[in-house]
């Protein structure tokens, strides 16, 4: 255990704001099975990830109709209806962030995220702007958990790693933000237990 937490990293997605890419494909994709089979084989996580590493969603969405032309508008409402993946924030965890930035604490974000729907997301829920900064993967071209972003990000803020708690709710980014040589990690799993675990950190919220 770091013995002084001076920085508290945050994660957003299933952290701060909740996403599910299946909830508007419940409604354009009503039968479950074929739903399962198209994030199987079309919109698949691999395939979304890369948006997240910086391809934009046009050459993202040319790939897939190449290879699945009768499924165009499924493929496609992947980003039109976004918006509808992430419908609202975890107050709990948000409220935890607000009180760790209203005492003063250096508090930043780490996220893998598309660079345009980030901006969205930003506009959409205010506080993602109260945080000090924030390392967006789409910008930088890197994802958790390569170790260059998080040497990145404790680069742009100036952050001291071995001084530096990380949250995220993805096992392999929560072991790759210690492998990276941070202080402390945390895994996510819900905001009762978020605080339980900064308290072991000598950090109230």
């Amino acid at each position: 255990m770091a013995s002084e937490i001076r920085h508290i990293v945050f994660d957003i997605g299933k952290v701060l704001i909740h996403y599910d890419p299946s909830l508007p494909y419940r409604r354009l994709i009503p039968d479950d099975a074929e739903r399962a089979w198209f994030f199987a084989n079309v919109c698949t996580h691999d395939w979304n990830i890369e948006q997240d590493r910086g391809r934009n969603w046009d050459d993202a969405e040319a790939l897939l109709i190449a290879d699945h032309p009768g499924r165009e508008e499924h493929i496609r409402a992947f980003r039109k209806h976004w918006h509808e993946m992430v419908p609202h924030p975890y107050d709990g965890s948000v409220a935890i962030m607000e009180r760790l930035i209203d005492e003063g604490r250096d508090v930043t974000m780490l996220t893998n995220f598309a660079s345009d729907t980030f901006r969205e997301a930003q506009q959409r829920f205010a506080f993602l702007n109260r945080p000090r900064g924030v390392t967006v993967s789409g910008d930088i071209g890197l994802i958790k958990p390569d170790a260059a972003i998080y040497h990145r990000h404790a680069d742009t803020f100036g952050l001291d790693p071995d001084a530096t708690l990380f949250i995220d709710d993805t096992a392999v980014n929560v072991s790759g933000a210690r492998d990276a040589g941070w202080g402390a990690a945390i895994h996510f799993t819900g905001a009762d237990r978020l605080k339980e675990d900064l308290h072991r950190y000598g950090i109230e919220a």
